[in-house]
Order: C-alpha cells, then structure tokens, then sequence
C-alpha cells in the first residue's frame, strides 16, 4: 500500500480515536466531577467551556475520520472482498451519516446551553443533571446534549468496531491485496 493510503488510513483510526476518546473523557471523567465546584453556576461555566473548546477538536477529528473514509471509500465498495464486506462498508457509511448528524446537533444545542447565561454559567447539579434553578430552556438542552452525547460514543464506537474488522479482512483478502497496489 502506498504511502497516501497509508497515511490516509493512520489519520482516519486517529480521527476515531480522538473522537471516541475525548467523549468517553467528557462523560466519564469531566461530567461527574463537577460536583467538587460548591457554585451551581460556576459548574455550569466550567461546564460549557471545556465542552465548547474541545467541540473544535471533536469536529475536526470526526471531521478526518469521515473525510478520509469517503474519500478513500470513493473507489472501493467492499465488494472487492465479499458480499459480507460489502454490508460492513454501508453499515459504516450508515453509522457515519447518523454520527454527523447527531453530533452537530448536540454541538448546536451546546453552543445554545453555553448562550443561557453569561459566560455560560447555567446553574447544573452535574454535566447530566441540571440543578433545581436550571431554567426549563437550559434544562432541555443538557439533557438534549447528554442523550445525543451517549448515542454518539456507541455510534463513533460502532464505527471504530467495524474499522477494525474491515482492516482485518483486507489484510486477508489476496483480492483486496492485489488491488490495493494500485492505491495512491
């Protein structure tokens, strides 16, 4: 395989992972330990702007993954393999599709919760659970967030599940082995 695919294929698992990884951290890691921050609001505020500053990376990382696997999937259908091949590459487009959509949705309903206070400091119980005095508008959109942000990690995660197979089955494909020669 060329050193484009090659490269093209690095940037591409470096794109999921990234994605994957920064939203596992966020749910994880950030969203529970907000509850050390005594200020409602103060949560709210390091809420909005952790989220809102690694929205950037998100999108760019998910933003190559889909890149590099549309560019490339251009010239290859899966069926160069096998019909189950063939399934896995439209599930993936599939996943990737829905992945877009409900992850720039839950980017726009982020930018609207950071908008309900100033400075972004809606009062929140956590990063899932607004606080008794979290306006009804700003209570919506966290759970909004918090939904589309849990479908996201099982979408990007699908995605990086059936990366794997893929790869596997082309590097046991001597058809697909043939053919990749003539990759950039």
């Amino acid at each position: 395989m060329s050193t484009l695919s090659t490269a093209a294929w690095a940037a591409h698992n470096l794109g999921i992972g990234a994605s994957l990884g920064g939203l596992l951290f966020g749910k994880v890691a950030l969203n529970p330990s907000l509850g050390v921050i005594d200020s409602k609001p103060e949560r709210g505020k390091v809420l909005n702007k952790a989220w809102n500053r690694y929205n950037a990376i998100n999108v760019a990382s998910f933003g190559t993954a889909a890149a590099t696997w549309f560019f490339g999937r251009a010239g290859l259908s899966g069926g160069e393999i096998d019909e189950e091949t063939r399934n896995l590459v439209l599930a993936k487009d599939v996943l990737f599709g829905v992945a877009a959509l409900t992850g720039l949705v839950s980017t726009i309903g982020g930018l609207q919760l950071s908008r309900q206070a100033p400075e972004g400091a809606t009062p929140i119980e956590s990063g899932t659970t607004p606080a008794d005095e979290t306006p009804e508008k700003a209570a919506r959109l966290l759970r909004m967030v918090n939904v589309l942000g849990n479908v996201n990690i099982v979408l990007i995660g699908a995605i990086g599940v059936i990366t794997t197979i893929l790869s596997m089955k082309a590097t046991e494909s001597t058809r697909f082995s043939a053919l990749s020669r003539f990759l950039p």
